[in-house]
């Protein structure tokens, strides 16, 4: 008998849910990073932008829970409060698309940069949806972990300092604005504003920005690095020139005198792995992992697919700018730049809808941008 009353018991937790057992934390959390084990339900096409959907579906989650913030992340001026990854897990080609395998786990991260937003995921988690739809490519929703502890700005910067060397790796595309352009190098300047952007934004503890970053110039030894440079449509528009790989950073002796900026600077190393590195970090780019994670491999099929788009963009780009400018025509980068993308993506199998989606056009804008940029590309 007792074998019969316990066995019903079993099944339930087999078959848990997210909602079975709840990651959780304390209200006054800043920073949280949470890993999502996704079952794609069935073999299906992805297109190679579905980062966008990613963006969009977890901008629509916050929508229905906090309008207010939702609009706050989707258009606030300051630093955005969140950053996501793409899909880690076996993605196949499809001609100039992406296939899902039935049945395989996927991971995605997404992390939490503000106590408003550790809040929200706090209370997401409860109600969360049992499956993420990219378009008719179904991830079922199987499991939510913690991947980066929950913590605040203060905790992260009272932490002792563990080793005098510390490993970044950059496990997806990351670049830097600089000039007008984009610069796919990790020099150290450029990863500690970027880093300090975010702490002087939700920290409540700013640091002045000058004197930090001729401290980190004088003061950072790259101690090794494998890096490799990359091409990759991403965000809503153009493309991007990257890098992926690893480094190690420490500091000169010298340096160890300023111990307010030592301290910072680790603690910023830590904050890296929340925020990521560069921009674009809520379409996917700059994911940042302590530890040295890189390996020699070949290229995935995600990769070359996105790195075709992002060739095309940059190639149409350039025909389009060169034709306007001769022309005098106003607004040059820009127009350039979106009628890149939409022929670009209309070449590689996006619907119309799909990118008037994911650029905020209407379809008619879209439809009538194809058509004028097919039109200059046959002048050329």
């Amino acid at each position: 008998m007792p074998r019969a009353a316990t066995a019903p018991k079993r099944k339930p937790r087999a078959k848990s849910t997210p909602k079975d057992s709840v990651p959780t934390w304390t209200d006054e959390t800043e920073l949280v990073g949470l890993v999502f084990d996704l079952e794609a339900t069935a073999t299906a096409s992805l297109y190679s932008q579905y980062t966008i959907g990613l963006h969009a579906w977890f901008l629509d989650q916050v929508r229905q829970v906090d309008p207010e913030l939702s609009a706050y992340l989707h258009d606030g001026e300051s630093e955005k409060a969140f950053s996501i990854s793409a899909l880690e897990g076996q993605l196949l080609p499809s001609g100039k698309q992406l296939k899902l395998v039935a049945n395989q786990i996927y991971h995605w991260h997404i992390n939490g940069l503000s106590q408003r937003v550790a809040l929200f995921f706090k209370q997401w988690l409860t109600i969360l949806p049992t499956v993420i739809d990219l378009r008719g490519a179904s991830l079922q929703i199987k499991q939510v972990s913690i991947a980066h502890p929950p913590t605040t700005y203060a905790q992260l910067l009272q932490s002792p300092i563990e080793q005098s060397v510390v490993d970044l790796s950059f496990v997806s595309p990351t670049s830097f604005r600089r000039k007008g352009h984009h610069f796919p190098l990790p020099v150290p300047e450029n990863l500690f504003h970027s880093y300090l952007r975010r702490w002087n934004d939700f920290s409540q503890q700013p640091v002045e920005q000058a004197a930090f970053l001729e401290w980190i110039d004088e003061s950072v030894i790259i101690h090794q690095h494998r890096l490799e440079s990359t091409k990759v449509a991403a965000g809503k528009q153009g493309s991007v020139t990257g890098f992926t790989g690893a480094i190690s950073l420490g500091l000169s002796k010298a340096a160890l005198a300023n111990t307010e900026f030592t301290q910072l600077f680790y603690t910023l190393l830590k904050l890296a792995t929340y925020c990521g590195t560069g921009h674009k970090t809520t379409f996917g780019l700059g994911q940042t992992r302590s530890g040295w994670l890189v390996e020699q491999k070949s290229a995935t099929a995600e990769q070359l697919i996105t790195d075709m788009l992002a060739q095309r963009i940059e190639e149409l780009t350039q025909i389009f700018t060169d034709q306007r400018k001769r022309k005098g025509g106003e607004r040059t980068d820009r127009i350039a730049s979106t009628w890149a993308t939409v022929l670009a993506r209309r070449e590689h199998g996006d619907s119309l809808a799909a990118i008037a989606t994911d650029l905020e056009m209407k379809p008619e804008t879209v439809k009538t941008y194809v058509k004028l940029a097919r039109k200059a590309l046959k002048q050329e």
